[in-house]
């Protein structure tokens, strides 16, 4: 007599009861040099000790497709012919389009020359910020030519270069202003000084701010608040106080305080250590949506400020502990392949590659700060990286990443954001995170063990971990 389907569903599921609960992957952890011990297991992402050189790769992988993806030509828009009389403008003149729609300007490309600038650092390698200097020169040459035309033939939004001619958000200034000033101090590209006073007038004098001070925006709606904007924002503050600071530019960084603890105030979930994505002060107890771009924007805003501002400004201990809280409430929302989710209280919402990749660089810079402690973060910070590596293909692309998303009311918008190897947004993170990697690798200060099949981040100086 066969079995009935009762009995079928229950020898299922005794036998689902019994089977590992691991998945079998395609990595297995090269670190345990016991070829026969089947107690190792797999994973679905490499789970290892990272190498400086894989990681080097990796980077100039990305560099090169970022490259070849970014032309620095100026066409006419209706034939493609170059235009290279810049002494008489004419109205179809434009910038020739990227190759993936990765335009030079905008906001996500300061992230990318922040990240470049960051890999030629620790590497040493010049070639990788080549492209920096290629689009900085390219402004310098560019921006008299499309300053003349705007004069002439009034474009306005259609002009090429209209974000640095004329910005009217934080998007168009913020990002851009800090990653010029950062050059600026490495001594890469050409003195773009006009520029930066264009666009750090915009961020200190001219975005619209709540009654307090705090950087806001009005869309969606009237007196909105996005998490976004610390990034958008304060890193621009924090680096015109840095280029000021000898002549007394203290201003700049109490703006960038303020606004970092203003918005913790308004946006920071102190029960969950996270920040919703907006606020809007129509709406003050709306629902709370964690999204996790938004997230890593908030902290890569406050690691970038600790990282001039003066540590006997009295607003230093309060971004620390600040920035402490943000990276505790993300890093136990790690997910078991090293990535975050897309909604980071969501585990069924899909893991994303840009705020995985800026948490990563973050709590590995934090290490290599001395902010947070490696025994406590280390290990997270390197699943994480090793995870991420997985996503840049052999192109150099940076997959997974979320398209740019505005503050939203519900959850189906954010679940359903697709993704791209086109969204600029993983890129500029992806190298920041690389270089960080290296450089926690390379930490004098810092031992790293593999025992019991994992790692142990530790001080020099401090006793080994114990095997139980």
């Amino acid at each position: 007599m066969p079995p009935s389907k009762t009995l079928l569903a229950a020898a299922a599921f005794l036998a689902a009861l019994a089977s590992p609960a691991q998945a079998d992957g395609p990595y297995r952890n090269p670190d345990n040099k016991n070829p026969n011990d089947v107690g190792e297991g797999s994973y679905p992402v490499p789970y290892k000790m990272p190498v400086v050189a894989e990681i080097t790769a990796s980077l100039d992988r990305i560099r090169g497709y970022l490259d070849a993806a970014t032309p620095t030509r100026i066409i006419d828009k209706k034939s493609g012919a170059p235009i290279t009389d810049l002494g008489t403008p004419v109205a179809d003149a434009i910038v020739e389009p990227s190759k993936g729609d990765f335009g030079i300007t905008v906001y996500e490309m300061g992230v990318v020359h922040a990240g470049l600038m960051r890999a030629r650092a620790v590497t040493g390698d010049a070639r990788f910020t080549a492209m920096t200097e290629r689009h900085l020169q390219f402004f310098n040459d560019a921006l008299p030519y499309f300053r003349a035309q705007e004069q002439q033939f009034k474009l306005e939004r259609a002009n090429s270069f209209a974000r640095m001619l004329e910005p009217r958000s934080l998007d168009d200034a913020g990002s851009m202003c800090a990653a010029m000033v950062r050059a600026r101090f490495a001594a890469i590209g050409p003195d773009l000084s006009r520029q930066i006073a264009v666009c750090g007038d915009w961020v200190a004098n001219k975005q619209v701010r709540l009654k307090d001070g705090t950087l806001a925006r009005n869309r969606p709606q009237a007196w909105s608040l996005w998490a976004d904007d610390m990034y958008m924002g304060v890193p621009a503050l924090a680096e015109l106080g840095h280029l000021g600071h000898l002549g007394g530019q203290r201003k700049y960084f109490d703006d960038a305080v303020n606004n970092v603890l203003r918005m913790s105030h308004y946006m920071f979930n102190p029960q969950l250590n996270l920040y919703t994505h907006g606020w809007n002060a129509n709406h003050p107890d709306a629902p709370q949506f964690f999204w996790g771009r938004a997230n890593g924007w908030a902290v890569l805003a406050m690691s970038d400020l600790l990282d001039v501002l003066p540590p006997s400004h009295p607003g230093y201990p309060k971004v620390l502990a600040q920035l402490r809280k943000s990276l505790q409430g993300i890093a136990q929302l790690q997910s078991g392949s090293g990535l975050w989710h897309q909604m980071l209280d969501r585990n069924d919402s899909y893991l994303e590659t840009s705020a995985s990749a800026t948490f990563v660089y973050v709590i590995a810079h934090a290490i290599n700060q001395g902010w947070i402690k490696p025994t406590t973060y280390g290990s997270i910070a390197q699943a994480g990286w090793n995870a991420l590596s997985a996503r840049i293909n052999a192109q150099g692309q940076v997959e997974g990443t979320c398209v740019g998303t505005t503050f939203a009311s519900d959850q189906v918008y954010y679940y359903n954001r697709p993704t791209s190897v086109h969204a600029l947004h993983g890129y500029g993170p992806t190298l920041l995170a690389g270089a960080e990697m290296i450089r926690l690798l390379r930490n004098p200060a810092i031992v790293v063990e593999h025992r019991l099949r994992t790692y142990h981040y530790r001080p020099k100086d401090a006793a080994p971990a114990s095997e139980h």
